[in-house]
């Protein structure tokens, strides 16, 4: 199992001087690699990788001091990113996708971080005194917030606005999980709420990106008035970016505690197999949906499930709002509508909650029983929940019974 550490650097004047050289040097180290290679496939048609790219970098440093003073084995690890740029631009060509995205020269804002493949090479975090060495950097303080587990396999110094990262990967062997037995639930993913659970758990949806819109707009407006190339509107963009790394701090925090809280709590976690790139087709929408950031929260979850032995389950999420989770009979309703009233067996429940249960419903439960237990519903409702609830394992939430609402 791999897990990743993130800590915050601290790095002196001087050394962010020399990290801008270095972070700049590797930059043109891969512009060139990018230029010769498309230079051999238009002239020659010939397709080289990295290999070849590491001699002629290993006799270009001799007589160039600017690549000479970078760690080799990390100037390796920028020339296999480019590999790695043309074998994602194949898959997508293969894929006949719309867009292709041929690998792009690196601007000073396009490169932002330096990639050390072993531990020990070039960089190294000290044991005694809370400080990482850096090739021809120096000892450079480090905020390391918690101990790392496992042995440190590559280390990567970022780049975020003004701020510095080191990310160590670690691995951490063989670890055995122990079987988690508590209970299930149903997730439904949501604007208005950003999950409602089938234990009828709602969690707000918190918009950071848009309570942050008025000071994005501001800054965007500051610095479309500033000159190029100007002091000024270097410092605008640099404010500018601030705001947008604080608010995907603010989202990732939020989405971290609550996908560590859901994989603790529970032993199955089942949720919708959502197409969310389809999704943010909807102009409307769009900009809402990349907010709540689905998709981040969700691989969160899925990785967290892996550690605490719970099990992730997807499922399909075709009319999850529409199918009654008692009784299972379609009953149709807008998007407005927030209520799930069914007419068949009288079930009044919140919209989102009722989808959550059918999730639920589906993650452990066969097709053809719950089909079954619907039919039996019509005519006896204690019986079918009694049914479902004997054959899905630890599913209480799931089919509750619940009383005919009053007239």
């Amino acid at each position: 199992m791999r897990r990743s550490y993130r800590f915050r650097l601290y790095p002196t004047k001087i050394q962010v001087r020399d990290l801008l050289v270095m972070l700049d040097s590797h930059r043109h180290l891969y512009n060139q690699c990018l230029a010769t290679r498309s230079l051999a496939w238009k002239d020659y048609r010939l397709g080289i990788n990295s290999i070849p790219l590491s001699s002629w970098f290993k006799t270009e440093r001799n007589h160039n001091h600017w690549f000479a003073a970078l760690n080799f084995s990390s100037a390796q690890a920028t020339m296999r990113r480019l590999d790695k740029a043309f074998i994602a631009f194949f898959d997508r060509c293969k894929k006949r996708a719309r867009r292709k995205g041929y690998p792009r020269f690196k601007g000073q804002d396009r490169f932002n971080s330096i990639e050390y493949p072993l531990h020990g090479d070039g960089i190294k975090l000290k044991d005694k005194t809370p400080k990482l060495y850096i090739q021809n950097i120096g000892l450079i303080r480090i905020k390391q917030h918690r101990k790392i587990q496992g042995t440190i396999k590559t280390v990567r110094v970022l780049r975020e606005a003004d701020q510095w990262y080191a990310v160590f990967s670690c691995d951490l062997g063989d670890v055995v999980v122990p079987k988690n037995t508590k209970p299930a639930v149903g997730i439904d993913m949501g604007l208005k709420s950003f999950l409602t659970t089938s234990d009828g758990e709602h969690v707000a949806n918190p918009r950071f990106f848009k309570e942050a819109m008025p000071e994005l707009r501001r800054a965007g407006r500051s610095l479309a008035r500033k000159s190029k190339g100007s002091k000024h509107r270097h410092e605008a963009k640099r404010r500018l970016q601030r705001i947008h790394v604080r608010v995907r701090n603010q989202r990732g925090d939020f989405t971290h505690k609550l996908s560590k809280t859901i994989a603790d709590r529970y032993g199955l976690v089942a949720v919708e197999s959502l197409k969310i790139r389809n999704m943010l087709q909807n102009h409307r929408l769009a900009r809402s949906i990349s907010d709540a950031a689905w998709r981040q929260w969700l691989e969160q979850v899925r990785y967290k499930c892996e550690q605490t032995g719970a099990e992730f389950v997807e499922v399909d999420p075709r009319n999850t709002s529409q199918l009654c989770s008692r009784c299972g009979e379609k009953v149709p309703k807008e998007l407005e509508e927030r209520w799930h009233k069914c007419p068949h067996c009288g079930l009044v429940l919140d919209r989102d909650e009722n989808a959550a249960r059918n999730i639920l419903l589906r993650a452990r439960c066969s097709p053809h029983l719950v089909r079954a237990a619907a039919r039996l519903a019509r005519t006896e409702p204690a019986n079918a929940n009694e049914v479902l609830q004997f054959e899905c394992n630890h599913v209480q939430a799931a089919t509750p019974s619940f009383e005919k609402p009053p007239a």
